[in-house]
């Protein structure tokens, strides 16, 4: 049937040639016909076939109607996104005036998805027949071809015209932002101005679509368009938005004499009830054109804070409120020192100014009970509260500091933060800092959905984190926003130009790959396929590992098996570095059994180098019957382990890869000594021998916690009572020196790094605030700054002393046959003929109440080295002891 089909098509082919068919003779008819071809192409799988014999035909008959048609249809069908043959083929139609012909191609191309081209040349058609669908056409336009601004702008007008503002200003935006990447400043200026009329209340978009005016087209035309803004919010006395418009301005240009006398007027309107008014605009040359503008701004808002009812913080006493300002003398109530009065100059130095909401003048005023209440029912308000208490800029760690445990216990905060996290995401009225995408602001208008996802991306700096936006963007937002366009286009940017195919480049192209598979409109036209860029990757292994997103390290992989012919081999070699099942069975399913072999052993035998790997096939491969063949014998997997045990420690203790070292140490010391005893298991199952080379190799493992080792070597000799441990001898506690338990030491390493990285610091900063505040003779703050300094430095200097002479005591070197140090010694009082017992460790560790002594105190060293029977008379302060050793055991570490 396909033969038949092929050579019908050829017959045509030729008999189009060779009559020399007219274009007045095709009707929409004869494409119809040619339709029904390659459907019966499509059942009998000859599409290829037909495609191949157009293409060659049109190479010397390069206007073939037939062959342009069915080659054209047949790519787009395939989703091959190659529609040139149909755009020729419109071309030679246009030029020849059958209108109603193009019009039928174009609705062809679009059965296949949106087309540029076609939705143009459609549009055009439309418009010189007056036909009503011509706006309909437009709208699908304008949502592919985001450089289209004129026809954006037309939409936007008609729909004003009929009275749909909400779709009318929708398409304005549109617009603006399209001649703003044009760079048309008379187009950017007229619908600018109309919108401020239309839309004056939105005040966020107006900064955003300002900046990218800066960055596009400059500061001053910026500036200008602002200054329409601000007479808007200037006529409603909307003095902060104003004077908020006004330090934009003045940002660009700190110059211009026009907004300096206009932010002046706007801090008179919203301040003209401050009884210091006008002594603080006089006191802060705000009205003097030498004086910076911003420094006067700042001295200005910090005096003009300073007003009797206001709120302040002292950081030694706490939230006051202001009861009095004269002249140049403020009286400030605070809850321990009432009535206090200061300088207004020390004032402005000394104290931070706090708005009636701020959470800390709540804590101080409201009861524990009523704020705890609040927040927990009404998590929003907490969260704006608090975020605007700091700027309106605030993270998660300084929101859980001020509720946490003031107000919230850490249960309470636990159930609290969930809610508190999905609010900050999904609620409007919630934003992040441009700058930084951890830091939340609280927005005075809500914003869209697409808007704060897309803020979202500008302030996020982590590529993948940014994938993961557009992503879920592309789900949740509308995907022919401008918004999204800008996000996507960031991607496509990596791939039109690099010098080297990173995991960046490989995820860019995977991303690019995936959004225009559900978009084929978005398609940015790249010349290569992933095997073009697989081939110039350096290190496969290194790409799949900087990937930080799961799906697209399967992507990534899925790619390497459909598109690369010997990805049999890459598998192999990416194995110990992705350690996945997937890889193993996909192997194993296309019949590289002995691939898999091959690589299992070479892991083994060269454990140094695929540690995560022989971890791996021993956790997952035992019961595989393709691991059972290779027969690897089991002591030998163990010895495997605890060699890459022994590695692991050492390069943690060089500082080589810690992170990575530590994480494969927990791995195999869970599957030696975990709860399933493994190594335990299989030692006290073998014979002496065995037991002999295993329990050498652990004992030689230097940093494995010694009580592991002393278990171990209990267990064995439960069993073999007589068992000799090479390399093991009794040893006594050395006079010289500190003995000390390992935990001890760690406690007190911590408690000395704390002294000198956290409380010297803070205690400098505090000397340092204190000389601030001037007359040292009479600083308390000072004085008590200094003393503390004192306390800190003989503390820090005895700790270093101590633990330059400490030495680690090794539990396993315990020795039961006299009394030493981590020995638990049994003891007949001669005196009372009571039995006491007490547990002999270091001054460190002493805790006489829970009978734990020093081995350096008078009744340890009374005791120390003496063995089980002995009976013991001393004398510690004029009291007679008298002490017969009834046992010696080993204390628990």
């Amino acid at each position: 049937m396909s033969e038949s089909l092929v050579k019908s098509v050829q017959e045509m082919l030729n008999e189009e040639k060779w009559t020399r068919a007219t274009i007045s003779n095709y009707s929409i008819n004869n494409f119809k016909d040619l339709d029904a071809i390659i459907r019966e192409s499509q059942l009998d799988k000859s599409l290829d076939e037909i495609k191949t014999l157009c293409d060659e035909h049109l190479a010397h008959t390069k206007n073939s109607i037939i062959a342009l048609y069915l080659s054209g249809v047949i790519a787009l069908s395939k989703q091959l996104l190659d529609d040139s043959a149909l755009v020729n083929l419109i071309n030679i139609f246009i030029d020849n005036h059958r209108t109603q012909i193009v019009e039928h191609l174009c609705l062809r191309i679009l059965d296949f998805g949106e087309s540029r081209f076609a939705l143009r040349t459609l549009a055009d058609c439309y418009k010189e027949e007056g036909n009503t669908a011509l706006y309909e056409i437009y709208e699908r336009l304008v949502k592919i071809d985001y450089d289209e601004a004129d026809i954006t702008k037309l939409l936007a007008e008609k729909y004003e015209k009929d009275g749909d503002m909400e779709n009318a200003i929708d398409f304005y935006k549109k617009a603006l932002y399209r001649y703003i990447n044009r760079r048309q400043s008379n187009s950017v200026k007229e619908i600018w101005t109309h919108l401020v009329t239309l839309i004056p209340e939105e005040i966020d978009f107006f900064y955003h679509v300002q900046r990218k005016i800066s960055k596009n087209m400059g500061d001053d035309r910026s500036a200008m368009l602002m200054q329409e803004v601000y007479v808007h919010y200037k006529d409603k006395k909307d003095w902060n938005t104003s004077i908020d418009i006004l330090k934009i301005i003045l940002s660009y240009d700190d110059k211009d004499s026009w907004a300096r006398k206009e932010i002046v007027e706007c801090f008179r309107g919203k301040y003209a009830d401050h009884s210091l008014l006008d002594e603080y605009v006089k006191a802060s040359n705000l009205n003097q054109g030498w004086r910076n503008v911003f420094e006067a701004i700042a001295e200005f808002e910090k005096h003009i804070s300073f007003d009797a009812g206001n709120f302040v913080f002292h950081r030694s006493w706490g939230v006051g409120r202001i009861s009095e300002v004269k002249n140049d003398e403020i009286t400030i109530d605070f809850a321990k020192k009432r009535a206090h009065t200061m300088s207004l100059k020390m004032g402005v130095n000394a104290l931070q100014t706090l708005s009636k909401d701020h959470i800390w003048v709540l804590k101080s005023i409201w009861k524990k009970e009523k704020l705890a209440k609040k927040v927990k029912e009404d998590p929003t308000w907490a969260l704006k509260t608090i975020i605007r208490s700091y700027d309106n800029n605030c993270d998660l760690k300084h929101i859980k500091a001020e509720l946490v445990p003031g107000v919230l216990t850490v249960n309470e905060w636990t159930s609290w933060s969930t809610k508190a996290r999905k609010l900050l995401k999904e609620d409007a009225s919630f934003g992040v800092n441009p700058n930084n995408i951890d830091i939340y602001t609280v927005r005075d208008r809500p914003i869209s959905q697409e808007e704060k996802m897309f803020n979202e991306f500008k302030a996020q700096k982590n590529f993948f984190a940014r994938i993961n936006i557009l992503m879920e963007f592309s789900e949740k937002a509308d995907p022919d926003s401008e918004f999204f366009s800008e996000m996507f286009s960031y991607f496509a940017g990596y791939l039109k130009a690099f010098n080297q195919v990173n995991e960046q480049i490989i995820a860019s192209y995977l991303v690019v790959k995936q959004i225009v598979a559900k978009h084929p409109h978005l398609n940015p036209g790249i010349q290569y396929n992933f095997a073009d860029l697989f081939a110039e990757i350096e290190n496969p292994s290194i790409v799949y590992t900087e990937i930080k997103d799961s799906d697209l390290k399967k992507s990534y992989l899925q790619h390497i098996k459909n598109f690369l012919p010997d990805w049999a081999d890459i598998y192999i070699k990416l194995f110990p570095t992705v350690l996945t099942t997937d890889i193993i069975d996909s192997l194993l399913r296309e019949g590289y059994t002995d691939k898999v072999k091959s690589l299992t052993l070479a892991c083994f035998d060269n454990y140094r180098d695929y540690r995560e790997a022989v971890i791996w096939f021993f956790k997952n491969a035992q019961e595989a019957d393709w691991f059972k063949e290779i027969a690897i014998p089991y002591e030998k997997q163990l010895i495997a382990l605890i060699h890459v045990l022994d590695v692991t420690f050492r390069e943690i203790a060089n500082h080589r890869e810690t992170t990575e070292n530590r994480k494969i140490n927990r791995q195999v010391h869970t599957i030696l000594f975990g709860k399933d005893a493994l190594l335990e298991t299989y030692i006290l199952a073998s014979d002496v021998d065995t037991i002999t080379r295993l329990y050498t190799l652990i004992d030689d493992v230097k940093d494995l916690d010694p009580a592991v080792k002393m278990h171990l070597r209990n267990k064995i000799l439960e069993i073999h009572k007589g068992f000799k441990f090479f390399g093991t001898e009794e040893k006594t506690v050395v006079s010289r020196g500190l003995i000390v338990t390992s935990k001890m030491m760690e406690e007190k390493k911590k408690q000395l790094q704390n002294i000198v990285d956290v409380d010297m610091p803070a205690n400098s900063k505090e000397i340092g605030y204190a000389l601030s505040l001037g007359d040292l003779r009479e600083n308390a703050e000072y004085k008590a700054a200094k003393e503390r300094q004192t306390i800190l430095n003989s503390t820090a200097t005895r700790l270093q002393e101590e633990i330059d002479r400490a030495q680690i005591f090794d539990p396993t070197t315990v020795t039961v046959a006299r009394v030493s140090f981590g020995t638990v010694v049994h003891l007949m009082n001669n005196n009372t003929k009571d039995e006491e017992s007490y547990t002999i460790l270091g001054p460190w560790e002493s805790d006489p109440d829970n009978k734990v002594i020093s081995y350096m105190s008078p009744f340890g060293n009374a005791i120390m080295n003496h063995r089980e029977g002995e009976n013991l008379v001393f004398t510690i302060n004029d009291r007679e002891y008298n002490y017969t050793i009834k046992a010696i055991t080993a204390a628990t570490f």
